[in-house]
């Protein structure tokens, strides 16, 4: 980024700027159509907390499957039948 001209950069930073607004415009009518069907922001900001907390959860579990699987010589996939686990978990 240094090697570029600061119009270039400048130029740069606007179109990001333009991407995020048109994304929070999006974000902001999505909550709008969610709560015109009767979700509250309580709601929906719990919601979104608990994937949060479902993500991590998940991410350290992966991290545990794929520490056993190198302990154990074998592929993390190779794993998932012996704990009960689909591919899409």
């Amino acid at each position: 980024a240094s090697c570029r001209p600061p119009e270039a950069t400048g130029e740069a930073l606007r179109r990001e700027i333009e991407e995020l607004r048109q994304k929070e415009l999006a974000l902001d009518q999505e909550i709008a159509q969610l709560m015109a069907e009767g979700y509250s922001l309580e709601e929906l900001e719990k919601h979104i907390a608990l994937l949060h907390e479902y993500n991590d959860i998940k991410d350290a579990g992966q991290m545990l499957l794929g520490k056993l699987a190198v302990i154990r010589g074998v592929t993390t996939k190779q794993l998932y039948p012996e704990y009960d686990l689909e591919l899409s978990d």
